[in-house]
């Protein structure tokens, strides 16, 4: 069992990563860190006391004066070295730096004195230094004007805004559930790599992002169709873009029911990419579900019956509540990250159709049980 901190862990790496261990209780630790710490000599040197590993993600992106970057990412090192120095800390110290070390700016900069900063403390401590040269990161969550282009363009597409393209530029990509499981590889290792480049899983024009992206909105905001996905990088794609929507304002979908005398049809679900469709029935008082996935595209529809449908985003505690009715048959898509159920709260059986992406694999099922 290690015992793992995470500066920075309520950032855009930081909470997938936290999560993502969290998943993994038998083998991980998680120690919380507050960034007010780096203020408080006491409360950082006893976090760094108390971890095995240490990622550090801290720091700043985005800011109107360079120099202000440069700055604060350079200090936020010097903190964690000086509290390493002054607790001889053994920790295996892993940071996150970027492809922008490679460029004559102020946050590349940075992030290059940042870490030569933590390596030459940890060379001094006789420990073990990782440090990750990282490229773009994108994936659900992430900040827009801030994290990436990823996430600007996915909020302005789905707030009603049309994105504009400054730089057509080549991009090289990385998923940040991807990214997590190198910083998870590095943390069960014990090789000292002073700069670890890693490798980008997705290359693409920023101008081929906006496409499809714009095709996500169109398919699936619009018409609630799931689009057909030629890579995993087109599927982790659309998983951030669904991210950004809001869902309270967004579902439930009503179907459209079309009615004859024999009785009513509704088509429940159009995929290019095929995916698994199946149906259940369940009792009064009966509860389905509590779990959640990382990768899976699950869709809920009711057409029989009353339902209550929860769902929470791991790591907070807000609970959002949709009360669905088969008179008016609708349904609810379930978002990755959110652990989810449904519940028969009627008098009669209810009768819920299931659609996800892809088959069931035992070996593989990306189902994690947490209740709502």
């Amino acid at each position: 069992m290690k015992k793992i901190g995470i500066t920075g862990q309520n950032g855009f790496v930081g909470k997938h990563l936290y999560n993502t261990l969290g998943l993994h209780p038998d083998k991980f630790e998680r120690v919380p860190f507050d960034r007010a710490w780096f203020e408080d000599t006491e409360r950082m040197d006893a976090f760094t006391r108390e971890c095995d590993v240490i990622v550090h993600l801290a720091g700043m992106n985005r800011h109107g004066s360079p120099e202000v970057i440069l700055e604060t990412n350079v200090q936020l090192a010097d903190r964690l070295a000086d509290s390493m120095a002054r607790t001889a800390s053994k920790a295996h110290i892993i940071f996150s730096s970027s492809t922008q070390e490679e460029r004559d700016n102020h946050y590349g900069r940075s992030k290059l004195a940042a870490r030569e900063r933590l390596l030459d403390q940890a060379t001094k401590n006789g420990t073990i230094f990782t440090g990750l040269v990282i490229p773009n990161v994108f994936g659900p969550f992430g900040h827009p004007f801030y994290n990436s282009v990823v996430a600007t363009f996915c909020h302005q597409l789905t707030h009603q805004e049309e994105p504009k393209i400054d730089n057509d530029g080549e991009l090289h990509l990385i998923y940040v559930g991807e990214l997590v499981a190198v910083i998870i590889d590095a943390i069960g290792g014990s090789t000292h790599a002073p700069a670890m480049r890693v490798a980008h899983s997705a290359t693409a024009r920023v101008s081929r992002i906006l496409s499809l992206l714009q095709l996500y909105r169109d398919e699936y905001m619009l018409k609630g169709a799931i689009p057909a996905f030629a890579d995993a990088f087109e599927r982790n794609l659309f998983n951030t873009f669904r991210s950004y929507m809001d869902i309270p304002d967004h579902f439930p979908v009503k179907f459209t029911q079309h009615t004859d005398p024999r009785g009513s049809f509704v088509e429940v679900m159009r995929a290019s990419g095929g995916g698994q469709t199946s149906f259940s029935t369940t009792h009064p008082g009966i509860t389905r579900g509590n779990h959640f996935h990382t990768r899976k595209i699950e869709r809920f529809a009711v057409l029989r019956g009353e339902a209550l449908i929860q769902l929470r985003r791991i790591g907070t505690d807000e609970v959002i509540e949709f009360r669905l009715n088969g008179n008016e048959p609708a349904y609810v898509d379930m978002p990755v990250w959110y652990t989810h159920n449904i519940s028969n709260v009627g008098q009669e059986e209810l009768l819920t159709v299931f659609w996800i992406n892809e088959f069931f694999d035992p070996a593989d099922p990306d189902t994690y049980m947490v209740t709502v």
